[in-house]
């Protein structure tokens, strides 16, 4: 798989989570901010895999 795929599909993954985080802050915070921290890392992922 090229490295581009590979950011690519953190990047969605990231995406995916913070609407998963959108959606889900009104009826359960706890989960909501899971999610984000999960969303931070998949992007902050995607960001240094397009850097290395």
């Amino acid at each position: 798989m090229s490295n581009g795929v590979v950011g690519v599909l953190l990047l969605a993954l990231g995406g995916f989570l913070v609407g998963g985080v959108y959606s889900t802050w009104k009826t359960a915070k706890v989960f909501a901010v899971v999610l984000g921290v999960a969303a931070l890392l998949a992007i902050g992922g995607a960001i240094f895999w397009f850097m290395g």
